[in-house]
């Protein structure tokens, strides 16, 4: 018994908060992260390279939701959309009515260079281009794939014009 308890004393309290890294999303400005923000992730036909950067976010390294960032499961209780991939002419649609079902103040962020302009795949027959020749982007983060740190800086961007603005 006495040995359980040197060990709760060496190690302290399970609850307490960690030391903040300069990683550490937490660490930025409380202001920014007054308020939730929802996020609904869109694949209009990707390779699936941006899904696995976006997947990263949800990790300890990013702690996605320390920071007040969560997946939504619809488009009714999300802030800010996501596409990733070329907007394929089958998705066009399903993404429209997804952009319609979330409220207003919404964004929306293009990521990857897919949903930036195309990328590769611009001038198929059965691509249509970008998100922006579908929908309104308020910001687009480059790269194929983007790595998680750009993901993570858009979505502050995103949710500091939310708030602030």
């Amino acid at each position: 018994m006495y040995r359980m308890l040197r060990e709760l004393l060496r190690l302290g309290k399970v609850g307490e908060t960690p030391p903040r890294t300069e990683r550490d999303p937490s660490s930025a400005s409380p202001r920014v992260f007054r308020h939730s923000l929802g996020i609904r992730h869109v694949d209009a036909g990707s390779c699936n390279g941006c899904e696995l950067e976006l997947n990263a976010l949800g990790g300890p390294h990013y702690g996605l939701e320390q920071a007040g960032f969560h997946f939504a499961a619809s488009p009714r209780h999300a802030d800010v959309l996501t596409v990733t991939g070329p907007v394929t002419r089958h998705m066009v649609a399903a993404l429209q009515d997804c952009h319609n079902a979330t409220p207003e103040p919404r964004r929306v962020i293009a990521v990857g260079d897919c949903a930036c302009g195309g990328g590769a795949f611009r001038g198929s027959y059965a691509v249509m281009g970008g998100v922006a020749e579908v929908l309104p982007v308020d910001l687009r983060i480059p790269g194929c794939p983007p790595d998680p740190d750009a993901l993570l800086r858009g979505l502050l961007q995103v949710s500091g014009e939310r708030i602030n603005g």
